[in-house]
């Protein structure tokens, strides 16, 4: 297998010179491009009010991604609801607990974040507040069925509340998916706007990157299978992943 040319399915990053991704291109000699796969809409006051969910009823949120905070704290606006003093928020990763600095003071909240990326890291520190009634923002799909799990088999409450929805983007208007030897897939949603787009995808010698278990859960599911993964004791970003792959795969090594 050898790798020119590569789609990574989201934005391109603000300044992508100072990215992960443009090492790899200048080591590597390969070709990037983005795209995101599919389209994020927030849901607003009136659809979630709808959904009998009372965010104030619980003490604690649970975050897992800075998009999830974006429209969580929209729609909180929208509602013009205010978290209390009180409210706890658990955060995934530390970078999600970095960034919800953007909407509340990092110094008068409790805020806790997994110190890595493992499950059992953050699955402990929700162990430690299981008295509390938890909020789960998430898209309309849910949130990840590991957590879930793991919430219900501790008796921890909790409830989901879907901020967003997501849909494809056109991706079969502005995409030529024969070009690539490599996708780079962060999302099950990413993997169904493949599938939606280009229902007659074989994968053959395309190699899949994918950044979580749900997202090779969601690629075995139709039918491909994911060459490089991440996170792993290893490789702990999907960059770090990617470069370990090209090593051996990329056309041209410098």
């Amino acid at each position: 297998m050898r790798v020119k040319n590569i789609l990574i399915s989201q934005n391109a990053p603000a300044d992508f010179e100072k990215s992960p991704y443009a090492d790899l291109k200048r080591k590597y000699s390969i070709n990037i491009d983005f795209y995101k796969f599919f389209k994020i809409e927030g849901v607003d006051a009136v659809e979630f009010r709808k959904t009998k969910v009372n965010i104030l009823d619980h003490q604690a949120i649970i975050f897992s991604s800075k998009n999830t905070i974006d429209h969580f704290f929209e729609l909180c606006k929208d509602m013009r609801l205010t978290m209390p003093e009180s409210m706890k928020y658990f955060c995934t990763t530390e970078a999600v607990a970095f960034y919800l600095q953007k909407y509340i003071q990092y110094r008068k909240r409790k805020i806790f974040a997994a110190k890595d990326s493992h499950p059992a890291s953050f699955h402990e520190i929700l162990l430690k507040n299981k008295e509390l009634n938890m909020l789960i923002p998430c898209g309309q799909d849910g949130t990840s069925q590991n957590l879930l799990d793991f919430l219900d088999e501790h008796s921890i409450r909790h409830d989901q509340a879907v901020v967003f929805s997501t849909s494809p983007a056109n991706l079969a208007k502005e995409v030529d998916i024969a070009k690539y030897d490599m996708i780079v897939m962060f999302s099950p949603n990413g993997v169904k706007s493949l599938k939606a787009n280009f229902p007659d995808f074989q994968q053959g010698e395309v190699a899949f990157a994918a950044l979580g278990t749900a997202v090779i859960n969601e690629l075995e599911a139709a039918g491909w299978t994911a060459q490089v993964v991440a996170p792993t004791p290893d490789h702990p970003s999907i960059t770090d992943a990617l470069d370990a792959f090209l090593k051996e795969n990329a056309t041209r090594r410098r």
